[in-house]
């Protein structure tokens, strides 16, 4: 089993589509192979950026078991399993838990159901309680409804095999969690433009979309922090940031698809209800990633700038 500890830059893997809607396995094994290359060093499969809602049953499966077969153990891998019943998913952690090359199960905060945090502490109790695959804990509020405070987070942190979490919320409250949590409890970020701040205050690293476009920068960045390079590492962070936010600029994966397209890894549309961007949302991305206007529609070479 491939293990967090040492990873600090993970990738939120898209999920590619051919013409026909269907899983692009070919397509998706070039995106693995470039992204470890350019020095991401785990992967969330079937997460937000994955498209998760709108892939069934038997997609994910088949997804998980491609996912395992092609990074082969190099790296760890988180895959999402979460749902807003317990019981389902109880059941499809266990039954994702024979895949091998899956190394942990993301969980999320039940969405929709709104739970308080007696509810979430229950919920995520009888999931630990019932399966045994490491568990992340998935904090993302505004996909969810609810936000899970810091003191539940550090409560559960607690329980066997609850082994980390990728939070989505303030640096103030991931600043409590890294304070009070269990010592082999894992943080990592769901934001990208936390990545150099959090792992400044003790976060174990980030899990990312924009390492996507921009593995080489991030890498760099976390090479000169641990090297005691911090104004580069800082300039780094900075160059990055307007990037990373313009990658929410329209409903994600729409933007990141558009770019990985241009670039030439044909990961295709959206499912609906999320939907490519046009013709003129490209322009608009395309400035505020500093690019051509004409870069996102495959009329010019993509350069994402500075190798650093």
């Amino acid at each position: 089993m491939a293990t967090l500890i040492d990873a600090d830059l993970l990738t939120a893997i898209v999920t590619p589509f051919d013409e026909n809607q269907k899983i692009d396995f070919a397509s998706l094994e070039k995106l693995v192979n470039y992204l470890i290359d350019q020095g991401c060093n785990g992967f969330v499969v079937g997460g937000t950026t994955g498209e998760t809602p709108t892939l069934t049953h038997d997609e994910k499966i088949d997804l998980y078991q491609h996912f395992g077969q092609i990074v082969n153990g190099r790296v760890p891998v988180i895959a999402g399993m979460g749902s807003n019943d317990t019981a389902t998913t109880i059941a499809f952690t266990n039954e994702v838990a024979q895949i091998k090359g899956i190394d942990y199960a993301l969980v999320v905060v039940p969405p929709y159901n709104k739970p308080d945090q007696r509810s979430m502490i229950a919920h995520f109790s009888a999931v630990n309680a019932q399966t045994k695959m490491p568990i992340m804990i998935y904090n993302i509020p505004g996909r969810t409804g609810v936000k899970m405070e810091k003191e539940t987070v550090v409560q559960l942190s607690r329980l066997k095999n609850i082994k980390g979490i990728k939070q989505c919320a303030s640096l103030e409250e991931m600043e409590y969690i890294i304070d009070h949590k269990d010592p082999n409890f894992l943080v990592f970020s769901g934001e990208d433009t936390q990545a150099l701040p959090a792992r400044l205050l003790g976060a174990n690293g980030v899990i990312s979309v924009a390492s996507h476009l921009y593995c080489k920068q991030m890498r760099r960045m976390f090479d000169d922090l641990y090297e005691g390079n911090y104004p580069e590492a800082g300039t780094i962070q900075r160059w990055l940031t307007p990037k990373m936010q313009a990658l929410f600029m329209y409903p994600s994966p729409a933007p990141v698809k558009a770019a990985l397209n241009a670039q030439g890894f044909i990961v295709g549309g959206c499912r609906l209800p999320l939907v490519a961007l046009g013709d003129e949302e490209k322009e608009k991305l395309a400035q505020h990633l500093g690019l051509n206007a004409n870069a996102l529609m495959q009329k010019l070479p993509l350069n994402l700038g500075k190798d650093w």
